[in-house]
């Protein structure tokens, strides 16, 4: 890779010690996906639940705050994905002590780097969202694929280690969806249904993400008759992220980059798929196994204000027969709070769990503490996700999750 002066001075240690681990991270990095420099950036965005860092690294990151350099912190604004945990509502989800420590020991290893806790992946819609052309190092893969296909910015899918250091260089390598050619389309698809409710959207999502099947295909859609909202489209993207690794998407007509399907070159592409309701359907019914319900979960992403808005108005009288969990961001739950949508989803037996994701918090043990195995949500990013946890998913609409929280058993819905 090309370094300039200022990235040699890092290599070389004259900016301390950690700048010189994150860069030489990056260089390894860089060469490995034939970056021919760096890109600077803006922002960044670590994913780093303890349950994947486990004890080693929790420990690499305490080894970072632990040199003795005055330059050892972020240079750009650095945020955090969800944690582990709610720390209030630990207990009744089933969380141990262990679970919290190894939360509290990265928390606190972070906040010495200068990272902002932030525990939000859904931070485009709450904290900062990356403009047209931004470069960014982000983490969470519903994160990347939003910021990219939504919103006009640049970024890879960047691991734990790899946002970090950029963070702490404030830059990444040059390669991938940084690049012009990279976010040209490289598969054309029209659709003939456009879906209403969001689980709908996330199953058109995997239905696309799994036709796409790999990180550097990038899909151009047509036939979209409405403009999708945020909500939609988040769970669009992350299902399509979930299913295909899919780090970008182009809707003629309605993403930035793609005004007309030439913008991205997909006229020089021949219509491959069509993709409708039964495409829709038939990704549901993959999802529907058992009706008995012993968890209701909407997470994987976060709720924005307006779902937690929904969900509150279908909680109104109700009783629930089995949990439900609601998760959103530290950022949206004050206003929750505030708009009394809390207290009306808690008073009919339900919870609203701040910070965390359901998945990245230690969902197997949740499970084996809870005696929960059939688990609903209308997110298809968490239900493609939590097979491999030992759960049975259940995809469905809100509607049908509240009403399944209410009697214990998901009814079928009409089409």
């Amino acid at each position: 890779m090309r370094l300039n002066a200022e990235e040699q001075a890092m290599l070389a240690g004259e900016m301390g010690e950690v700048a010189q681990l994150a860069i030489k991270h990056q260089i390894a990095v860089g060469d490995f996906f034939g970056a021919r420099d760096f890109v600077p950036i803006t922002q960044a965005h670590i994913m780093a639940d303890t349950e994947s860092l486990g004890q080693a690294g929790i420990m690499w990151l305490e080894r970072l705050c632990d040199v003795k350099d005055s330059q050892h912190r972020v240079r750009v604004p650095t945020i955090t994905d969800p944690r582990g945990t709610d720390f209030s509502k630990a207990d009744s989800i089933g969380q141990s002590g262990w679970m919290l420590e190894l939360e509290r020991r990265a928390i606190a290893a972070f906040v010495k780097l200068g990272v902002s806790m932030t525990d939000t992946c859904i931070n485009y819609q709450t904290v900062l969202a990356a403009a047209r052309g931004e470069h960014v190092a982000f983490g969470d893969t519903g994160v990347v694929i939003y910021s990219n296909s939504v919103n006009g910015a640049r970024s890879n899918f960047e691991g734990g280690p790899s946002a970090l250091s950029a963070g702490l260089t404030a830059r990444t390598p040059r390669y991938g969806f940084h690049l012009d050619e990279h976010r040209q389309a490289t598969l054309r698809i029209r659709i003939d249904f456009t879906p209403q409710t969001l689980n709908e959207w996330g199953a058109l999502g995997g239905v696309i993400g799994r036709l796409a099947g790999n990180y550097w295909q990038v899909p151009v859609i047509e036939g979209m008759d409405v403009a999708p909202t945020s909500d939609q489209l988040k769970h669009f993207g992350a299902a399509m992220a979930s299913f295909g690794s899919i780090a970008m998407f182009h809707i003629v007509g309605i993403t930035p980059e793609a005004s007309r399907l030439e913008d991205v070159g997909g006229h020089k592409l021949a219509l491959l798929h069509r993709v409708g309701r039964k495409e829709i359907d038939a990704l549901t019914k993959d999802y529907a196994l058992e009706k008995s319900v012993d968890v209701v979960v909407f997470s994987a992403p976060q709720l924005s204000l307006y779902e937690l808005r929904s969900l509150a108005a279908l909680c109104e009288g109700r009783r629930f027969k089995v949990p439900l969990l609601a998760v959103t961001s530290p950022q949206v739950k004050p206003d929750a709070d505030r708009f009394g949508y809390t207290e009306t989803i808690e008073a009919a037996g339900g919870s609203v769990l701040a910070g965390m994701c359901f998945y990245q918090s230690y969902a197997r043990e949740m499970a084996e503490a809870k005696g929960w195995k059939r688990l609903a949500s209308n997110s298809a990013k968490l239900v493609n996700i939590l097979g491999g946890y030992g759960y049975v998913p259940m995809l469905a609409s809100m509607e049908a999750c509240v009403s399944a929280a209410e009697t214990g058993q998901l009814a079928g819905e009409s089409k």
